[in-house]
């Protein structure tokens, strides 16, 4: 999985907010995602993300 930091991950449950994107904080075993409806930073195993991952929307505009 090809995931930089900066990206956004569209994720295929929503964040109680409402909002079912979230940007890239930090990589590496855990996630830090940024929900991108409320400012909220979780940090999430790399596992559940890649899971629950609908799509990535990279950072510099390539899909």
């Amino acid at each position: 999985m090809d995931i930089s930091i900066g990206d956004k991950l569209l994720m295929k449950k929503k964040h109680p907010c409402g909002s079912n994107t979230f940007t890239v904080l930090r990589i590496g075993m855990d996630f830090r995602l940024r929900c991108d409806g409320c400012n909220h930073e979780i940090m999430i195993p790399r596992i559940n993300a890649e899971k629950g991952l609908k799509k990535v929307i990279k950072a510099n505009g390539d899909n």
